[in-house]
């Protein structure tokens, strides 16, 4: 028996069922036994891969990217660089590699870590060591001023709630203990009052599964006000759907495939769908622009992925020109990552439309 498994016996022992939201904390943060405080889950001897870790190109892209936020606000004399949950660092040591060359925007630069994860800060300090950057357990103790603040794969991991669609009212689904001791999903009792759930989810039929994220939601109104009042801009890259929907998108992974969502709890990596028309409601009613969400693959295409791709491949043997390939398909390609994840941005009122949305409006977003 996992030293996890035990504690949620005797915590749902004691205080009844756990919501998804308080399953997906304790088995992702808990201080012994979550499984970031535990682990460096990245990379082929980890659990996942994230798009930092497959190629070079994607953070040089976010960084070249950053550096055109930064002109576009005329330069200001201090500008913090914030990544959100940044793994081992590589999308920071990239983007800031690839910002260095821009004139002078190195000398404004100060940088800041959002991370919970003993593990991960010591990858981080490694990587980024020339940088001195400043750690944070949240986004409450971040510095004010100026800021371009990066969350690759982040909200994907912040705990959700689920509700169950019956008749006229609604459950949350939760997890309990069953007759074998093992961990199993049930549905609470019926609410006296509608949850507060995405736009245009509040009639969906009976049984149905709808997915709130009030954590998610929560942190991106706080950036975005913070944006709005200070300038900068936020720029998030992860995987979802565009438009809200029905359905159960909890997963677990576990050594690079899909794992029981209830068995061995801290032990594989738990997230769900983003849901980017929820994000980019929230972040509008802070009064912030807000651009998209694109697919990662149109993103990365109109920030130049193919010319950076071609000249990489300049420099490369046959090996290296046939890895850069396959990153390139991998990042882009419609049956990989490129139509999966999706890109949002939120800027302060007033800026320039930023790279990668050009052909969009700030108030509406694109399929």
């Amino acid at each position: 028996m996992s030293g996890l498994l035990d504690h949620l016996r005797r915590r749902i022992a004691h205080e009844g069922p756990l919501s998804v939201a308080q399953y997906m904390e304790a088995c992702l943060a808990h201080p012994e036994f979550g499984y970031y405080m535990t682990r460096d889950p990245l990379g082929t001897a980890g659990d996942f891969t994230t798009a930092p870790e497959i190629s070079q190109m994607f953070g040089e892209l976010i960084g070249l990217w950053a550096a055109q936020v930064w002109i576009g606000m005329d330069r200001p004399g201090r500008l913090h660089w914030i990544e959100l949950g940044p793994g081992r660092g590589t999308l920071s040591a990239d983007a800031l590699r690839a910002m260095a060359g821009v004139p002078g925007f190195k000398d404004v630069l100060s940088v800041h870590m959002v991370e919970t994860s003993p593990v991960l800060r010591r990858r981080q300090a490694s990587a980024l060591g020339d940088w001195a950057p400043e750690w944070h357990a949240g986004i409450e103790t971040l510095p004010a001023g100026p800021a371009v603040i990066v969350a690759n794969e982040f909200f994907d991991a912040l705990p959700i709630r689920q509700f169950i669609r019956d008749g006229k009212v609604w459950r949350e689904r939760g997890i309990g203990v069953g007759d074998d001791g093992g961990l199993e999903f049930i549905a609470g009792p019926r609410l006296g009052i509608d949850p507060v759930l995405p736009a245009g989810l509040d009639k969906v039929p009976d049984g149905e599964i709808v997915e709130a994220a009030p954590a998610a939601t929560g942190i991106i109104r706080a950036l975005a006000d913070r944006i709005r009042a200070e300038g900068g801009a936020v720029l998030i890259a992860d995987y979802g759907h565009a438009a809200s929907a029905p359905g159960d998108t909890l997963q677990a992974v576990k050594g690079h495939a899909y794992h029981d969502v209830l068995s061995d709890p801290g032990e594989a990596d738990l997230t769900a769908h983003v849901d980017f028309a929820q994000l980019a409601t929230a972040a509008r009613e802070t009064g912030a622009a807000v651009f998209g969400p694109v697919t990662q693959g149109r993103f990365l295409q109109s920030v130049g992925i193919e010319v950076r791709a071609e000249r990489l491949r300049a420099g490369a043997d046959a090996d290296g020109r046939a890895a850069i390939d396959a990153a390139l398909r991998r990042l882009t390609g419609t049956d990989a990552m490129g139509r999966l994840f999706k890109v949002l941005a939120i800027t302060s009122p007033g800026l320039p439309v930023p790279a990668g949305f050009e052909d969009l409006h700030s108030t509406r977003s694109a399929p």
